[in-house]
């Protein structure tokens, strides 16, 4: 098969939860377990970095990941959703994957995936140990899917468990409470391995607690150790934030610059800097300045995109995403800061989130360009509009998110600030990204 053949193949075989949703969802480890088998158990072969959470596990694996090849190691960065193509989701180095490993795996391995029937998530998970193994990496940063216990990733014993955040996501399948979402994150602590919590959050911090005592597993709450202070607000279109970091009250960076300037970063880096910490305790090299580059470089040595980016200037032009309740109240936040003179915000979701929510979060002096994205879990956009109608919320209907993104354009003067997002496929179909 060509490589275009082969992502039909699994596209059209293989439930896909990105696009699907909860008919895409095989919760459980055996298929995964199978196919590692099958593959000669390659997960075992390395060290991972495990990375779990409801908001910013992206940006920490990529923070992660950065810093570490900063430090001079080869690593893989195994991440998803992808935004434009599929070989984002497994990087070395950031570097994607080649596609021609992926057609010669997939042709290797079909007459398996016919015997396990595994989900798509599942198959990318195998192809990410397989290839990380066959690449020799030094350090593997893994994260993890969707919740954490019964996520195809969790058959790791990684050096250090990482949790960003808990907020509401995902309900219908990982509980409708937050400590029975965190319970599900809490999966991915295992027995002996340091866990590090990126933020103390009162109504989850004891199941954390529990788990860890469960499975004799040290415990550190980053931020009750790691502050990070901004020094000064960013420039409006500044691609970075400059900050200082206190270790137990005492600074112990000064003017570290972050390449990512949405504020929920703040809220990401005291687990990163933790788990940095972690590693130099079991013998990585990482120096301050390999940190200081870490940081600095995230974008260029690992590819992130889609948080807090800024796309045009003269009307500045922002995507970011951010795509549950807790995501959007922090993105509403900073767009009220920025200096305007009108908003447009192109926006589209997926229908198994808590739409009313995050829609009443939003400002009702925006103009509105609703869209929806070219998956069968998209909203679609008309009702999208009616339902922000209801709340206030005015504007037109786009359909495709080209088309929206070109009206908000066509219609911004140059002091104007153009918002695009609501959910990760949105940003994905930005064609200038």
């Amino acid at each position: 098969m060509t490589y275009q053949q082969t992502l039909d193949f699994l596209y059209a075989q293989l439930p896909m939860f990105q696009r699907v949703g909860e008919a895409g969802y095989k919760p459980g480890l055996q298929r995964t377990e199978a196919l590692a088998a099958a593959m000669s158990h390659p997960e075992r072969q390395l060290r991972c970095i495990h990375v779990a959470g409801t908001n910013g596990k992206g940006s920490s694996s990529h923070l992660l990941a950065a810093v570490l090849q900063a430090a001079g190691y080869k690593v893989g960065l195994y991440t998803s959703p992808h935004l434009k193509e599929f070989t984002e989701r497994i990087r070395v180095n950031g570097q994607e994957l080649a596609p021609a490993f992926l057609v010669d795996w997939v042709a290797r391995w079909r007459g398996l995936f016919e015997t396990v029937q595994p989900s798509f998530f599942e198959m990318c998970v195998a192809l990410c140990f397989d290839y990380f193994a066959q690449e020799q990496v030094d350090v593997a940063v893994v994260e993890v899917g969707l919740g954490g216990r019964l996520d195809s990733t969790n058959i790791i014993r990684p050096l250090v468990s990482l949790i960003t955040n808990i907020s509401f996501d995902h309900q219908h399948l990982l509980g409708d409470t937050l400590p029975l979402i965190a319970a599900e994150k809490a999966g991915i602590i295992k027995p002996g391995v340091p866990a590090i919590i990126s933020q103390t959050q009162p109504e989850v911090a004891a199941v954390f607690e529990q788990k860890a005592r469960q499975e004799g597993a040290p415990l550190l709450f980053a931020d009750q150790h790691y502050r990070a202070e901004l020094l000064r607000e960013p420039g409006p279109d500044e691609a970075v934030q400059h900050l200082r970091i206190r270790r137990e009250g005492a600074v112990e960076l000064d003017e570290l610059e972050l390449a990512l300037v949405g504020d929920y970063q703040r809220l990401n880096l005291p687990g990163v800097l933790a788990t940095v910490a972690e590693l130099r305790r079991q013998g990585f090299v990482i120096s301050e300045a390999h940190l200081r580059e870490g940081l600095r470089e995230v974008g260029r040595l690992t590819g992130l995109r889609g948080r807090w980016t800024i796309l045009g200037r003269r009307p500045l032009v922002i995507c970011d995403t951010g795509h549950n309740e807790a995501g959007i109240r922090f993105i509403v936040a900073q767009l009220a800061r920025l200096p305007r003179r009108r908003l447009h915000l192109v926006l589209g979701v997926v229908n198994d989130k808590d739409v009313s929510k995050m829609l009443a979060l939003l400002p009702r002096d925006a103009t509105y360009y609703f869209c929806q994205a070219s998956i069968p879990r998209a909203l679609p956009a008309d009702e999208l509009a009616e339902r922000a109608a209801a709340l206030g919320l005015t504007g037109t209907v786009y359909g495709p998110v080209p088309a929206a993104v070109r009206a908000a354009r066509a219609a911004a003067a140059p002091d104007d600030v153009v918002f695009i997002g609501g959910s990760t496929f949105v940003v994905a179909e930005i064609e200038e990204l």
